[in-house]
């Protein structure tokens, strides 16, 4: 049996408030509700289909966070994935997406026979879009990015992006590691019956000595980068109102092009 690996993260609301800490910029996460990424939600649609299309495989769902995140790896387990692992330890807090990849991919030194590697292109939170980059120069495996189709057959991975200069199909070798947009699918809805499955479904907890990662390569006082400050965004003014004595057609071109939108 081969496994697939949805990577998954739990982020703050979009619909709820967002606050950045005080001391360090950094978001704060208890501000606001922690839900499941919607980006994860195609990428555990992109794993379950696939597995549909072959019942030997197996979907584990892993994330890097507190405890609290097993809420977030509940509801991938309700929606059909078969197992979750989260790595949580103290010393992981503030880490940037350096050494979230580090923990991930040592994490995935843990399970066997993977098959494919699916991420969201890039979190709502952090919206660096960069694990999937970081984890194919750590594994040494190719990455197939902001793949809008995706299919596995024959220890092949193939799809699609779709880009402003056009449309690419893109191949790899299994095992791969690959991003979904969120155009890739439709993620299904959770049932009843899933939700009570999810809820007896073990979720196995990892620390970094589980995984083997050195404290001194995580966290924030280890991360390469840092906010150095913040500015408000500016509110809103009103917009600029034009009247039409016969010449609006030329003040609105006027408007357009002094703001550079044509």
């Amino acid at each position: 049996m081969s496994n697939i690996v949805v990577l998954v993260k739990q982020v703050p609301d979009t619909y709820s408030e967002r606050k950045l800490r005080e001391d360090d910029f950094r978001l704060d996460r208890d501000s606001a509700d922690a839900v499941l990424d919607e980006i994860n939600e195609n990428a555990v649609e992109a794993a379950l289909q696939l597995k549909e299309a072959d019942s030997s495989r197996n979907v584990i769902v892993l994330s890097v966070g507190p405890t609290r995140a097993t809420e977030a790896l509940r509801k991938a387990l309700s929606l059909g994935c078969d197992e979750a692992i989260l790595v949580t330890d103290e010393a992981l807090e503030g880490s940037d997406v350096l050494g979230t990849a580090w923990t991930l991919s040592n994490a995935l030194n843990q399970i066997e026979d993977i098959e494919l590697i699916i991420a969201g292109n890039a979190s709502t939170d952090g919206v660096a879009g960069a694990i999937p980059g970081l984890l194919a120069e750590y594994r040494q495996i190719p990455a197939l990015t902001h793949m809008e189709e995706l299919a596995v057959e024959g220890g092949t991975v193939t799809g699609k992006r779709v880009t402003e200069e056009g449309i690419f199909g893109l191949e790899a070798p299994t095992p791969a590691i690959v991003s979904v947009t969120e155009k890739s699918n439709t993620p299904r809805f959770a049932v009843f019956k899933g939700i009570m499955a999810a809820k007896k479904k073990e979720i196995k907890e990892l620390s970094l000595s589980d995984i083997g990662v050195d404290p001194a390569n995580v966290g924030g006082g280890n991360a390469t980068s840092s906010v150095a400050g913040v500015t408000p965004k500016p509110p809103k003014s009103a917009g600029e109102k034009i009247t039409d004595e016969g010449d609006g057609g030329k003040k609105l071109v006027e408007f357009l092009a002094k703001e550079k939108l044509i």
